[in-house]
This record gives structure tokens, C-alpha cells and sequence, in this order.
């Protein structure tokens, strides 16, 4: 079947089960991408991307107006992964920054990285650092959104931010390294 998103997001106020599968297929590719930027492992990005499709599917009922579609589901499932990330692990050792936070290059990855070795890269930092790199760097949250939704300082969410950064940028060069050498 071929139904326009505004026949999909009809037929799920109704709670039409084809209507909701036809949906899920659609986007899934989509919701779970994102879900993957913002997890350690696939089994968690799966629970992401299904609750994702859950909060979805609640909400189309209380729909007036049918959304922007892809913006309105990016911000479902980074929503909701904030909310697993608030829920498994509160942020420790709260970190304060004495005066000013040290500036450094942004990350350059080479043309060479593939978007999967990207995203490897980006799963062996810290959960927290990962966390505060992907909404402010892929997102365009600022820090004190990302201190908002994270319930930290604005000043942790620039240490966690340049941390992660710092740490990137010695992983992609040992990843160049490897590359190098095969």
C-alpha cells in the first residue's frame, strides 16, 4: 500500500493496527538511526525506537494539526532517549568548571571515516559525554538546554562537551592510524 503520511497519521488516530505497521516500516530505519547516535548497544536503541514509535502512536490522537513528520519524530526519540539515559544512570561527579572552559579545534573527520566508524567512535565515549556531544553538536541544543533536559550545570555540559571532543579527536587518530597501517 502506498498512503500518504497524512492517510498514515488518519488511519493511526484511529488506531488502525495496518495503518500503525505501515508506519512503523516507514520510519523505522529512521527512528532507529537516531536511536543508535544515542546508545551503547543495539538492544538499547531497539527499546529507544520502539517506545519512540509507542509515545507516537499516543500522540496522534491528540493531534489537530498533522506535524512535520521527520522533525517531529527526531525530536520523540531524542526525547525519549534523554529519558532512558535519565533513568538508567543520573549523571555523577557533577562536574563544575573553574572560570573558563578551555577552547579547542572542533573534531576533523577525515574524508576516509565512513558514517559507521563515526558512530563507533562515538559509542566508546563516556555515556555522559556522548549524551552532551550529540545535542549539542548533531542537535543544536545549546548548554543550557542540554543542562535543562540533563539536570546539570551549564558549565558541566561544556566540560562533558569538551571532554568528548578531546577524546574524539584521540580515537579518530588512532583510527587513522589502524586505517593507515592495513
Amino acid at each position: 500500500m502506498n498512503w500518504s503520511d497524512q492517510e498514515l497519521i488518519d488511519g493511526c488516530k484511529r488506531r488502525s493496527k495496518k495503518h500503525e505497521e505501515f508506519f512503523f516500516k516507514k520510519y523505522y530505519g529512521y527512528v532507529m538511526g537516531i536511536s543508535l547516535s544515542y546508545s551503547k548497544s543495539r538492544d538499547l536503541a531497539l527499546e529507544i525506537t520502539n517506545d519512540s514509535f509507542m509515545k507516537c502512536f499516543d500522540s496522534f490522537k491528540k493531534m489537530d494539526e498533522a506535524p512535520s513528520l521527520k522533525p517531529w519524530l527526531r525530536r520523540i526519540t531524542v526525547n525519549t532517549a534523554i529519558d532512558y539515559y535519565r533513568k538508567d544512570k543520573r549523571l555523577q561527579n557533577h562536574l563544575e568548571a573553574d572560570g573558563e572552559t578551555p577552547v579547542f579545534d572542533e573534531v576533523y573527520a577525515p574524508d576516509q571515516l565512513a558514517f559507521e566508524d563515526i558512530l563507533k567512535l562515538l559509542k566508546q565515549l563516556p555515556e555522559d559525554h556522548q549524551l552532551v556531544f550529540n545535542l549539542y553538536e548533531v542537535e543544536g541544543y545549546s548548554h543550557r538546554e542540554v543542562a535543562d533536559r540533563l539536570e546539570i550545570t551549564e558549565s558541566s555540559s561544556r566540560v562533558y562537551l569538551t571532554r568528548a571532543k578531546s577524546k574524539l579527536r584521540q580515537l579518530v587518530q588512532l583510527h587513522m592510524k589502524e586505517y593507515a597501517g592495513r
